[in-house]
């Protein structure tokens, strides 16, 4: 019986194989739907930061005319939106719409006597349109917020208001974006996209005249300010969310997800999908970066838009002082010369196929046969992992199978998602798994059998067998792009999980199985590496592989850490390319791969170097679990990588064949 059922799960191989290739086969739709739904969204939008421009314009000698100088710069130069935040009577006194006292100050101003127990806001009116515009916004926030008001009169103003709260309490509270700052803006050709906080409690009739406003004033994406989304604070008790989802549908305004932030803002993926994902990716060019190169910021931002589905951008300024020119300094120039000067951020991503203008959504592209296509991905990666298991135990191939199988099915009803999740992850580290054992089973046959090959043709086999186990690793993709095939991860609203475990499940896999699984017994194996003495060699050689693996591991994801030095080696691939590929394939793994293989060819142990070469063959299955970037990006990256690699690789087989001969030739001088 046992030996029936040994043939039986070896027999299952050729099965599992065929529903590997159909369940490729049925991914490939759904690839193509993504790909659809990328060439979608090719508008990229320039937004400024207003209140850093009302801080710059504080250190000019004509604050007025600075500004308005520098909008009709910024907007010549590509910027078409301007971010304004929520007002408040410190950013009103920055644009001299108001004068802001505290008691004291008052009493100085009016030459009379404040109570002792008063501690309240005096606020001046500084001209007509200030009185009639902004008066009215302040006394609908501060009266709606609890905060009693009553008129105040001063021969310096032209009105006034005493709000009951101290100075320090007042000025913190946010109110409706200034409308004379809306109207100028809007006068100069600029969107408007709004900088909305949480810090209030909801009110829905402020919300629903509030979004009416911005509609009438064709706002398209509102930015949120802080940790949380709208209404995200009341949403237990007042469903704040779902109603201002509702405002944000009815009027046809998207919201914008911040790349990169520590944590996401609490409740934007409820939003998002309650606004069906009218949502749009933007990059926040710091303070601190904008004073980069012209050069670097403009490569940031070509790179943003093509790799990471970016297709807002912000950008910040900051005055700082400059000692060694006795002067407060500004970054807008700079910025300016990014974009169009000797930068050409706006040239550059022109050239890579995107249009300068108001920012868009993707247009989901959801065939309806979609769902039972993922069904036969889900199929195709219960499969990949049975074979994986089946090189490992053989005897668990069928039941690893119809485990796989029938915990999927109880897994989804569960959550789907985390099926989704799990079956790619597991899928993608299976594939180019059972790509490099089959690649060393090929490798240990092919010795036995032809012992003595010409150089020549361990070349051409080493190449072969290189593209074969490529194809075979890759054909985890389609499969964990269809089941990964939904906006969110477009969005990076959710991420693919376990990209560490990826980086190194295969290599500890082709570990084990180099170690164990090359021919006798495997108990016999496992016994004989027990029994082995640890000698101060392996304590080192393990000290060695353990700083390495963790600095490979640091070095795995978007945290990573990268020296200067790469940064400008980046740039030269990125530039001489057009896309860049990733160092560790072409200058490690594929050329450690190419020469273990034609090493291994002669010389039973020289199959560890596949142990690195592993490397790669997981990090083009890995390249493309970076949803965010557009498949052609990703494949033309692969390719690349792969394509250099040989080069690399042949070039590493022509220095070890002459390392070789003039050993073989000065060897027997030396040992005489």
């Amino acid at each position: 019986m046992v030996h029936k059922w040994k043939r039986w799960n070896t027999a299952a191989r050729k099965w599992l194989w065929i529903l590997v290739v159909l369940g490729v086969a049925a991914a490939l739709p759904v690839g193509y739907d993504r790909l659809q739904t990328e060439s979608t969204s090719k508008h990229v939008e320039m937004v400024f930061d207003y209140r850093d421009l009302l801080d710059v314009a504080v250190y000019q000698s004509r604050p007025e005319d600075f500004v308005s100088e520098q909008l009709d710069r910024l907007k010549e130069a590509g910027v078409i939106s301007m971010a304004l935040y929520e007002s408040t009577l410190d950013e009103l006194v920055k644009s001299r719409r108001i004068a802001v006292y505290d008691g004291q100050q008052a009493a100085d101003l009016t030459g009379t006597t404040i109570s002792p127990n008063e501690n309240f806001t005096y606020i001046a009116f500084l001209n007509e349109a200030s009185a009639s515009t902004i008066k009215p916004v302040i006394e609908e926030t501060f009266t709606r917020i609890g905060i009693p008001i009553r008129p105040w009169s001063t021969d310096r103003a032209v009105d006034g208001l005493i709000l009951e709260t101290p100075r320090s309490n007042a000025v913190i509270k946010p109110m409706l974006s200034d409308p004379l700052t809306i109207e100028m803006l809007k006068g100069k050709g600029f969107n408007i996209v709004p900088r909305l906080s949480d810090s209030l409690p909801y009110n829905a009739a402020y919300m629903e005249y509030v979004m009416g406003y911005f509609a009438e004033h064709d706002v398209r994406w509102i930015l949120f300010d802080g940790d949380s989304a709208r209404g995200f604070s009341d949403q237990a008790e007042e469903k704040s969310l779902d109603h201002f989802a509702g405002l944000l549908n009815q009027h046809e305004i998207g919201i914008v997800a911040i790349e990169n932030i520590k944590r996401p803002q609490k409740g934007f993926t409820k939003l998002a999908y309650l606004t069906d994902y009218d949502v749009a990716r933007i990059y926040s060019l710091s303070e601190r970066d904008a004073n980069l190169d012209a050069d670097v910021i403009a490569d940031r931002f070509a790179l943003a838009t093509k790799d990471r589905n970016i297709r807002m951008f912000y950008l910040n300024a900051e005055p700082s002082r400059d000692m060694t020119k006795a002067s407060i300094t500004h970054p807008l120039d700079n910025l300016i010369d990014s974009l169009t000067g000797s930068g050409q951020a706006i040239q550059k991503i022109e050239d890579n196929g995107f249009v300068m203008g108001q920012a868009e959504p993707f247009q989901v592209t959801d065939s309806s046969m979609q769902r039972y296509f993922k069904l036969g991905a889900v199929v195709g990666a219960v499969a990949i992992i049975s074979l994986m298991i089946s090189y490992f135990i053989p005897m668990l191939t069928i039941a690893a199978f119809v485990i796989g199988m029938i915990g999927s099915a109880g897994l989804y009803l569960l959550n789907a998602t985390l099926l989704e999740q799990a079956l790619g992850l597991l899928a993608a580290i299976s594939a180019p798994t059972v790509a490099v054992i089959l690649a060393i089973r090929k490798v240990d046959e092919t010795r036995g059998t032809m012992p003595d090959m010409s150089p020549s043709r361990r070349i051409t086999h080493t190449i072969v067998l290189l593209v074969k186990t490529s194809i075979l690793s890759l054909a985890a993709v389609p499969m964990v792009v269809a089941l990964l095939n939904n906006v969110t991860y477009m969005l990076v609203l959710d991420q693919f999980r376990g990209v560490s475990l990826l980086a190194s499940a295969p290599i500890a896999l082709i570990g084990i199985y180099v170690v164990l699984y090359r021919g006798g017994s495997t108990f016999t194996s496992i016994l004989k590496l027990l029994k082995a003495p640890i000698t101060l060699t392996w304590v080192i050689a393990a000290g060695i592989v353990g700083v390495v693996g963790m600095y490979y591991l640091s070095r795995t994801g978007n945290s990573g850490s990268v020296s200067s030095i790469e940064m400008v080696f980046r740039s030269l691939l990125e530039n001489t390319f057009g896309v860049r590929p990733r160092n560790k394939e072409f200058l490690l793994a594929h050329p450690m791969m190419i020469l273990g293989v034609f090493l291994a060819f002669k010389y039973r142990y020289a199959v560890y170097l596949l142990i690195i070469g592993v490397m790669g063959q997981l990090s083009m299955v890995g390249t493309f679990t970076h949803i965010h970037t557009p498949i052609y990006i990703s494949a033309i990256r692969v390719v690349l990588g792969l394509g250099l690699g040989l080069i690399i690789g042949l070039i590493a087989i022509l220095v070890w064949q002459v390392a070789e001969r003039i050993w073989k030739r000065w060897s027997p001088l030396l040992r005489r």
